[in-house]
């Protein structure tokens, strides 16, 4: 019982830091603040192309710690 609790923990943090990497680089390619643009700018075009790419990162790291 307590293995395959402990390993959905793992894969769990494993997939939530792959995907903050993956952000923080997504945030630093980026030639401007990604923050910035949309909290402060309120660049909606913007916040929709990071959502996609925050949903595309995460369907990867799903289909890749699933198997």
């Amino acid at each position: 019982m307590a293995k395959p609790l402990l390993n959905a923990v793992i894969f769990s943090f494993m997939g939530l830091f792959i995907f903050f990497a993956g952000f923080i680089i997504t945030d630093w390619w980026t030639p401007y603040d990604l923050w910035k643009e949309i909290v402060e700018e309120q660049n909606v075009a913007l916040a929709i192309m990071v959502g996609s790419i925050s949903i595309g990162l995460c369907l990867i790291i799903a289909a890749s710690v699933h198997g």
